[in-house]
């Protein structure tokens, strides 16, 4: 990749912070985008919820990083936290791809966030970017939150939506939840554990975003997650290997719908998502397997 300036929205979240990180070492300009006026010349201001994006900022940059949304797994989904994860990501999305469409010379490439929370329930079949989308909230938020972004497509920009799978970190997301639970032994499977999850170690997810922002022939969703998923009752065990600590707790699930509510059902999924695009453009994960995730995880330095 050349040396490029490049605009990152959710740039403090647990990818954005990595991507910037990696895209800065290599020597690219990364400017981050953020709601309060901004400070420095790396510095764009915007307000997704009015739909407003400094243009004027994002001149001279030849792509556009949008991993901006509330966090999922953060609270309950309440009717009103509901409408925050949705409209977090779809104004957001929207707000960035009309700002890139209205440039005299817009960026080539659009990266939009997402997730393979796209495909809903898929049990035990294997899914691959060409699945439909599922039922439920988040397959309906995804399905918002990529559709936002038509005024890039439609002006001509190539754009893609990394549907992510959960992210293998020490800290933030889903993993940095699951860590201290079982390095003090009180870990274990979530019902009955047969449920799919498509992970990615945080270094292969900040690499695909790479990969994809470098790569003019991905375009449209890109799902980024290991090449096999794995079970909870998989993982799980994985799990209790890297921290030396036995998972004898499970969590049935009647206590985590009566804990989480609504977004239990999500928790409780099975998502056996492929990136069957990652790997036809010639992608090379560097931890493919759960136990190399977990390890790389626990070992190498978080920014």
């Amino acid at each position: 990749m050349a040396f490029m300036r490049i605009a990152v929205s959710g740039s403090t979240g647990l990818i954005g912070t990595a991507l910037v990180h990696s895209l800065r070492s290599d020597g690219h300009e990364v400017v981050r985008l953020v709601r309060r006026p901004a400070r420095s010349g790396d510095e764009v201001r915007w307000d997704p919820p009015r739909g407003h994006v400094d243009t004027a900022g994002l001149v001279g940059c030849e792509a556009v990083v949008n991993l901006a949304g509330a966090g999922v797994g953060d609270h309950r989904w309440t009717a009103a936290y509901r409408k925050e994860i949705r409209d977090s990501r779809v104004l957001g999305t929207a707000a960035l791809a009309a700002a890139v469409a209205s440039l005299d010379t817009p960026p080539r490439v659009l990266l939009c966030g997402s997730a393979v929370g796209y495909y809903g329930e898929t049990g035990d079949r294997a899914v691959d970017e060409s699945a439909p989308a599922g039922s439920g909230f988040l397959p309906e938020v995804c399905v918002e939150w990529e559709a936002a972004a038509a005024r890039a497509r439609e002006a001509g920009i190539r754009t893609a939506f990394a549907r992510t799978g959960l992210v293998v970190a020490r800290r933030g997301g889903a993993w940095g939840r699951m860590f201290p639970l079982f390095k003090a032994g009180l870990g274990g499977r979530l019902g009955d554990g047969r449920q799919y999850w498509s992970f990615i170690a945080l270094h292969d997810e900040v690499a695909a975003l790479r990969h994809i922002l470098d790569t003019p022939s991905l375009s449209g969703p890109v799902n980024c997650t290991a090449p096999e998923p794995l079970t909870n009752r998989e993982i799980t065990a994985a799990m209790a290997r890297a921290v030396h600590r036995p998972a004898l707790f499970a969590v049935p699930g009647f206590a985590l719908r009566a804990a989480l509510g609504d977004m239990a059902s999500d928790v409780l999924a099975s998502t056996r998502a492929v990136p069957r695009k990652l790997l036809d453009s010639g992608f090379t994960f560097a931890f493919p397997g759960i136990d190399a995730a977990i390890t790389a995880a626990l070992t190498t330095p978080e920014r």
